[in-house]
C-alpha cells in the first residue's frame, strides 16, 4: 500500500512511492516489517510475508500453500481437518488412523460428528437407539439386555416382572414365592406384616406367616406342655385321638419314660406306658 507517511518507523527510509504495512500506528516498509513482525510458517519455517495470507491454529501460523493434511498433502484451506500430536490431517485420514467405528454399523465415526460412549464401545448417536421404540437414547437411563440397549420404560414393558403384591415393576432384586415374583418390600407376614425376605416363614393357604403368627393362628397345642406345635425346621410329633404331642413331650405321666415308638395306654387324659397303666 502507498500512504503519506513519510518514513519507516524503523529503518527511517523514506516511504514516498513504496509499499508499507502498519502496525500500532506505525508504518513500516515491507522489509523491516517482514523482519521484525512476520510469523514462522510452521510446515517450510520461512516467515509469513505481509502480502501473504497468513493462516492461524491455535497459535500456529501457516502459508496459505503450506496448510495441508500431513499424511496425503492435500490441502485444508477451508477445508474441515483434525489435529493429532499436533500434526494437521483431513478428515478421512484422521479416520483411517484414528477414528473408532461404531458399535452398531461398524462405520467409522468421523471427526466433528457426536460419539456416544457405553461400557467401553462407541456408536454414532443416530445409531445409539432403544432397540424397541428406535428412539435415541443419549444420555437417558438405559437397561442392556443381551447386548441390545433398551429405554427404561420399553424395558419395564418388554421384560421387567411386576410384584404380585404391589403390582409395579421389579427394577432389581426381588424373590419368588408360589412361582409369583414380589419386593422384597412387599414379601411381608400375612398377620403382623413384618417383613420376610430374611427370615423364615411358613406357607398356609397360599399365604406366608413368620414362625410366632403362624404358631399364634394355626398350628396346634402339644397336649403335654400346651406349647405350639410346628413342622417348622423338621420337629417330630405324635398324634393320637385328636391330641397332639411334640415328640419329647409324649412320656409316661408317672415315670416319665418316652413312649415314642412304645405302646401305651391312656387313662382320661393321661397317657401311661405299660407298667405304669398295669401296676
Amino acid at each position: 500500500m502507498t500512504s503519506n507517511h513519510t518514513d519507516c518507523h524503523y529503518c527511517l527510509q523514506s516511504l514516498r512511492g513504496r509499499k508499507y504495512a502498519l502496525r500500532e500506528e506505525n508504518a513500516y516498509c515491507v522489509t523491516c516489517y517482514d523482519s521484525l513482525f512476520a510469523n514462522p510458517c510452521e510446515e517450510c519455517k520461512q516467515p509469513i510475508e505481509c502480502d501473504s495470507k497468513d493462516l492461524s491454529y491455535k497459535g500456529r501460523h501457516w502459508h496459505e500453500r503450506c496448510f495441508k493434511c500431513t499424511k496425503c498433502s492435500r490441502s485444508l484451506v477451508e477445508k474441515p481437518f483434525a489435529a493429532k500430536d499436533e500434526l494437521l490431517l483431513c478428515t478421512e485420514c484422521y479416520s483411517n488412523e484414528y477414528s473408532s467405528k461404531c458399535f452398531h454399523c461398524q462405520r467409522t465415526i468421523m471427526p466433528g460428528s457426536r460419539k456416544m460412549e457405553f461400557k467401553g464401545s462407541s456408536w454414532h448417536e443416530s445409531c445409539f437407539v432403544c432397540q424397541y421404540c428406535q428412539q435415541p437414547l443419549g444420555t437417558k437411563p438405559l437397561i442392556t439386555k443381551d447386548n441390545e440397549n433398551y429405554c427404561v420404560p420399553c424395558f419395564e414393558k418388554q421384560f421387567a416382572q411386576h410384584c404380585y403384591s404391589c403390582k409395579k415393576v421389579i427394577t432389581s432384586g426381588g424373590l419368588t414365592y408360589h412361582d409369583q415374583p414380589w419386593h422384597k418390600e412387599c414379601f411381608v407376614c400375612a398377620g403382623c406384616k413384618t417383613q420376610l425376605s430374611e427370615k423364615k416363614f411358613i406357607s398356609k393357604d397360599e399365604y406366608p406367616y413368620c414362625v410366632e403368627c403362624f404358631n399364634k393362628f394355626y398350628a396346634k397345642k402339644c397336649a403335654a406342655c400346651k406349647k405350639p406345635i410346628t413342622a417348622l425346621g423338621g420337629a417330630k410329633f405324635i398324634t393320637f385321638e385328636e391330641r397332639q404331642w411334640h415328640g419329647e413331650c409324649f412320656n409316661c405321666v408317672k415315670c416319665s419314660v418316652s413312649l415314642v415308638g412304645q405302646g401305651f395306654l391312656t387313662r382320661q387324659d393321661d397317657v401311661l406306658c405299660h407298667a405304669c397303666g398295669l401296676a
